[in-house]
């Protein structure tokens, strides 16, 4: 049985290449380790200096829930998630209703209230002209 030159510096490359992703997926997972940690750190300080909108031990819960989500990676922090959950609220709607619902969600019209006071109010005014029937 003979091995080609061509063989053997083909397998060489694929166990090259296959060692060079398993570092980088060790050093990603290493990175967004750390960076879990710091973000668990920094929200327990929140929770400790009482600057969150929730008392102490459930401040603390929730970022001791959430630093093992990230742990585990199924923590969903991508960009952009937050405004899709908004508008997914109003996909129970239908029409205008719908429409005014999005609207709200992007940011348009009034908003008053706080999270820490018990919930947003939004509120956008449609002016509506109707013409008297003859």
């Amino acid at each position: 049985m003979s091995i080609s030159r061509y063989s053997v510096l083909s397998f060489t490359s694929i166990a090259a290449s296959a060692l060079l992703c398993a570092t980088a997926a060790l050093a990603a997972d290493a990175s967004s380790s750390s960076s879990a940690q710091a973000r668990f750190r920094q929200e327990m300080a929140v929770c400790n200096s009482g600057q969150s909108n929730q008392d102490a031990a459930t401040c603390r819960e929730e970022a001791r829930n959430a630093f093992g989500e990230a742990r585990r990676g199924a923590l969903n922090d991508v960009p952009g998630q937050y405004q899709q959950n908004a508008q997914q609220r109003c996909g129970v709607l239908q029409g205008g209703d719908r429409t005014d619902c999005e609207a709200r969600m992007r940011g348009e019209g009034n908003v008053e209230g706080s999270v820490a006071a018990g919930g947003l109010l939004r509120e956008t005014v449609t002016t509506t002209i109707t013409v008297p029937a003859k």
